[in-house]
């Protein structure tokens, strides 16, 4: 599975859709005959993380998929409470093992070009295309992974191996690369071997390697967005590089798009559940510095949406107005947040590595650390007024899964883990002192240099940082651990520190691909960036990481049908393992990027914590007024007791 990173604001504000409003009056839909468009009805926004690519089937990153999920449909679609719902495809089925999936496509859905011209009807090979395209290694799709992780197609990696290989030996020219390694053959795999096929036009069957009863969960990624053959062949490398070389069949057309600076969206009048989009315009303007915008801006009517930075929420409370219409947003929990240890340290001599290397294999170290860390108050530097909504114990965020009417994190394996809170300085202190005599004896130096890095362009990111340095030092003393907080480059964060195992503490983020356990368990796993354990040589470590890699292979290839209660354990039991043995610390949820001022609602629209739903503006209104702090709290906590009913009554409760 690809590797997620820190999700920025940036991500947040380009999608601007996480937000929420009160009054349900609309305004009057006046339409001009001619354009068809409303002036009334217009959403004007504002935002600062720019895309990179309109190509939905090679992008992973989330600023670029918000965009486009509202220009293209998938065959799923979602309610408001998450519930699985019709979208491209009107039915569908599985057979018994759910290896097989077959897809009614919806009749009569046509491509637009971005001026609404029509140019073909959809059909089930624009899937098959998409499958074709995503996984030939020559594309370098970052969203590849999830045929293989996700759904297991068949053949959709053995595809992609092979025209890897194909690349490497120059089409089975050289037997070795430019280092003198040994080029191994890859039998030949052809596209029309993957495992997406159009039995007719309005057909589509995915045969998959394994079963896979959350197969749905996987379809509103991108990479599993459908594409015109035609169109694409016609495009080529060019495919997704402008708003004209895309087609539309989603909510929304691309009609302006001059990148740092605006972009405009138009209904799509063509669009099969057009009833269902309540927006006529979307106009976007690029505003780098997004957050000096004040309430006199949104009050005036400029703008409809305002992002708000927690320095400037005693300018918006003094007034009475702009006080009412501020509010905080649905913690995100599609995004789980937590600390990890690097075990393979890569950074500069001055940090001392070996000397790191040696002291974080040993458990109570790692535990000292942990036990010091108040995740209220960290929490408190993103939600000062309801840091609790945040806070997590698991890895797993809580209402993410649920098996025999019990949540995901009750489960047995993971009840000492959620039973008790993790800041306990007495215990850190015991710790302190195990984990000194220890390593004294090893050799270790003290204080040992914890490199605490930051990425300068996350909002906050540098407060809790300094807040982390602060109780580790004071619970711990700084004759034990030196804290190094390191500011790294605001572009290329990930590959310049994690990546490349440049920090030794360091908060991390990963983010659900689709609706199992495994999604969380993957960072953990072989290959990973976000601790190295696996290539970690003491034996201690060796040995829990072989249990947890057991644990997890005997999870994926457990399946009982619906109620998923021994697949959920296997995971769970391998969860608790990370935590117990304080591999990793979790911290919280996402706050969905801080405060806002807006007059739409998060709470109408689609809802998923995985794929691309709730990037969405189907659904959504435009209110007369932006909700308070009081207002936001009470529709979220009855979202959420109706979200709830709802997961019950899916798992047959």
């Amino acid at each position: 599975m690809k590797k997620k990173w820190m999700r920025t604001a940036a991500a947040g504000l380009a999608a601007a859709f996480l937000v929420s409003g009160c009054s349900k009056s609309l305004p009057s839909l006046d339409r001009d005959e001619e354009s068809g468009v409303s002036e009334k009805n217009v959403y004007d926004m504002i935002y600062f993380g720019e895309v990179s690519t309109l190509n939905y089937l090679e992008t992973d990153t989330e600023v670029d998929y918000a965009l486009c999920s509202n220009l293209v449909d998938s065959l799923v679609d979602y309610d408001k409470y998450g519930q699985i719902v019709a979208g491209l495809a009107e039915d569908w089925y599985s057979n018994e093992d759910m290896t097989e999936w077959t897809f009614k496509i919806r009749k009569g859905v046509k491509w637009v070009d971005c001026e609404g011209n029509e140019v073909a009807e959809l059909k089930a090979d624009d899937w098959v295309a998409a499958a074709q395209y995503v996984n030939d290694a020559a594309r370098e799709a970052g969203n590849q992974y999830i045929y293989d992780t996700g759904g297991v197609v068949k053949n959709a990696q053995n595809y992609y191996n092979y025209t890897e290989y194909m690349i490497l030996s120059d089409g089975g020219k050289r037997t070795v690369d430019e280092n003198g390694e040994k080029i191994e053959r890859v039998p030949e795999v052809k596209p029309e071997d993957i495992g997406v096929k159009a039995a007719d036009d309005y057909t589509l069957v995915y045969t998959l390697d394994q079963p896979c009863p959350f197969f749905l969960t996987c379809l509103s990624y991108s990479s599993y967005m459908p594409v015109n053959r035609e169109f694409l062949n016609k495009c080529g490398d060019l495919f997704g590089r402008s708003k004209e070389n895309i087609l539309y069949n989603g909510a929304f057309r691309l009609t302006e798009f001059i990148p740092q600076e605006k972009r405009t969206l138009v209904r799509n009048e063509t669009y099969w559940d057009k009833d269902n989009v309540h927006i006529d315009v979307i106009n976007a303007k690029f505003k780098k510095d997004v957050f000096e915008i004040g309430p006199e801006e949104f009050l005036s009517g400029e703008v409809d949406m305002v992002p708000v930075s927690i320095n400037a929420m005693e300018k918006w409370m003094e007034n009475p107005e702009s006080a009412s219409q501020v509010h905080s947003m649905r913690p995100d929990i599609a995004y789980s947040y937590f600390y990890g240890f690097n075990f393979k340290p890569e950074f500069a001599s001055k940090y001392e590595p070996d000397n790191w290397a040696k002291a974080v294999v040993n458990e109570d170290f790692r535990k000292s650390i942990i036990y010091s860390l108040d995740k209220r108050a960290l929490a408190e530097v993103y939600e000062p007024y309801n840091p609790d909504i945040l806070l997590q114990k698991t890895i797993t965020p809580a209402t993410f899964l649920q098996t025999g009417g019990k949540d995901y994190t009750e489960l047995d394996p993971l009840k000492k883990v959620t039973s008790r809170d993790s800041f306990d300085k007495s215990l850190a202190q015991n710790c302190r002192e195990k984990a000194r005599t220890a390593l004294e004896a090893e050799g270790v130096k003290f204080p040992v240099k914890v490199l605490l890095p930051y990425n300068p362009a996350l909002i906050n990111w540098i407060d809790e940082c300094d807040l982390v340095k602060k109780q580790l030092e004071e619970t711990l003393g700084s004759d034990y651990v030196e804290v190094i907080i390191e500011r790294g480059p605001d572009t290329g964060f990930l590959s310049a520190v994690r990546r490349s195992g440049n920090y030794g503490l360091m908060l991390c983020n990963y983010g659900a691909d689709f609706a199992d356990p495994a999604t969380y368990a993957e960072p953990f796993t072989a290959g990973n960036t976000y601790s190295f354990w696996d290539k970690c040589e003491d034996e201690n470590i060796k040995k829990l990481y072989a249990q947890y890699s057991d644990l997890v292979d005997k999870a994926i290839k457990t399946y009982d049908n619906d109620d998923n209660k021994k697949r959920y354990d296997l995971f769970a039991q391998a969860e608790a393992l990370l935590i117990e043995h304080a591999i990793v610390a979790p911290s919280r949820v996402s706050n969905g990027d801080g405060y806002f001022a807006d007059r739409l609602s998060q709470f109408d629209g689609q809802f998923a914590p995985y794929g691309v739903a709730r990037s969405r503006y189907k659904g959504m209104y435009i209110h007369d007024k932006s909700m308070s702090m009081d207002e936001f709290k009470t529709t979220y906590e009855n979202w959420e007791t109706e979200r709830l009913k709802v997961m019950a009554s899916r798992n047959g409760m």
